[in-house]
């Protein structure tokens, strides 16, 4: 049950992470965009490095059950790894312009 109750937590500030910070933070107008994509990508940031910190804190501390423990080390790490890559993406470390080109050029052979 606990295993349950830690896959639906998890699962849960993913999809409010992902999904609900970007849906509540953009306030558009007609085609004018009124919101700040900084203030998003700042409380995304917050909220995966909050995420994976109560993870790894959970798993360290307080669960006590070898499986569940992975668990929580499991989404620590995917919480971790997701604010990696958002903030790599956001200081520009890294940018998909890969892969508008290869499909820009699937585009053109098929």
């Amino acid at each position: 049950m606990q295993r349950f109750f830690l896959q639906l937590i998890n699962f849960s500030l993913l999809f409010l992470i992902l999904v609900g910070i970007p849906a509540a933070t953009h306030a558009q107008i007609g085609s004018w965009l009124i919101s700040s994509a900084p203030t998003a990508q700042l409380i995304i940031l917050w909220g995966l490095g909050l995420a994976a910190g109560l993870n790894f804190f959970c798993a360290w501390k307080l669960i006590q059950d070898k499986s569940n423990r992975k668990l929580g080390w499991e989404w620590a790490t995917v919480f971790g790894g997701l604010w990696l890559a958002c903030y790599g993406y956001g200081r520009g470390w890294f940018n998909f312009d890969w892969l508008k080109q290869a499909l820009l050029w699937l585009q053109k052979h098929f």
